[in-house]
């Protein structure tokens, strides 16, 4: 195990950052650091909201396991500087890590790809909500596309609250989704490894309190429910496993991600909403909950995903 431990040199974790989710990113680092540490890894922790990326070059870390959550973290940036510094890194690429944090790209390469999404629209300031609305139908979800945890996020019921939804999004980002609302459960189904050997772990569905599994709920309250594995027909969990790993692959997502599902109520179809690659690694986090439904403990489960850094631009 020793020897083991010492083929991955100096690792540096990627923690912290400078998005929205810094709160989460600390703790899911933190965690992250002291798992490797336990298995003996020479792990140490970097907060690139703090430091430069000079500071980052000159630590000489062999590899680095991404802990960051959001912009400068999951979005692309910090994967391109990792591929000219040279330093190999967890999860996916600069290309399927810029298009997963964009949920309207996302979206356009899943319906290209014949994956099922909610019907969207996508707004700016001189967009007609009112037209938007009789489209789509209410209750419509505005959403920021660059955020994650369901930040800046409104569930708009009437239609006098288009505009105040539009302006909590439009405070975050350039422009905002607006997506059609689908009632039923919500489920996410985490995913290891890459292209042809990319392979779901056990579904889990989220229980949330009034089913509004925002920020709080996702992170702080012991409220929210988790089950997992998610009590479904043998057949619908393999096609919601099945359509999380294509989507996966159709991003070139690889190492590790998490694929957030609705299953709509009326006639039990499944519904695509967003990838996370780089999710959550805290104590209410979703991939640790089902890997350790497989049998995997924390631990194992960032070793695995550390073994998996590398460089992905070739030469």
């Amino acid at each position: 195990m020793a020897t083991e431990a010492k083929a991955y040199g100096k690792v540096g974790v990627l923690f912290g950052g400078r998005s929205a989710e810094r709160e989460v990113s600390i703790m899911s680092g933190t965690g992250v650091a002291k798992a490797l540490q336990s298995k003996g890894i020479d792990a140490h922790l970097f907060d690139t909201g703090e430091r430069s990326l000079a500071e980052l070059a000159a630590e000489k870390f062999d590899r680095v396991f991404i802990a960051l959550h959001g912009r400068y973290g999951e979005d692309g940036s910090l994967q391109g500087a990792l591929e000219l510094l040279g330093i190999p890194y967890t999860g996916s690429g600069v290309m399927a890590s810029a298009v997963g944090m964009d949920k309207i790209t996302t979206k356009i390469v899943w319906l290209a790809a014949g994956l099922p999404t909610p019907r969207y629209a996508v707004l700016n300031a001189q967009s007609d909500l009112a037209g938007v609305c009789a489209d789509l139908g209410l209750p419509l979800i505005f959403k920021p596309p660059h955020e994650g945890s369901t930040i800046g996020i409104t569930k708009v019921s009437e239609a006098g609250a288009l505009k105040a939804a539009y302006d909590v999004a439009a405070a975050l980002d350039d422009a905002v989704l607006a997506e059609e609302f689908i009632t039923g459960r919500e489920f996410t189904v985490a995913v290891l490894g890459a292209g042809a050997a990319a392979r779901a772990l056990p579904v889990v569905e989220i229980v949330a309190p009034q089913g509004n599994y925002d920020y709080q709920n996702k992170y702080f309250s012991d409220d929210t429910q988790y089950f997992c594995p998610a009590q479904l027909p043998a057949e619908l969990t393999a096609e919601m496993q099945r359509i999380a790993v294509e989507a996966y692959r159709a991003l070139g997502c690889e190492g590790w991600g998490r694929v957030d599902v609705l299953l709509r109520e009326r006639d039990q179809k499944p519904y695509l909403l967003e990838v996370n690659t780089s999710p959550g690694m805290t104590g209410h986090s979703l991939v640790p909950m089902a890997a350790r439904a497989l049998g995997i403990s924390y631990e194992d489960l960032c070793v695995e995903i550390l073994a998996s850094a590398r460089l992905k631009m070739k030469g």
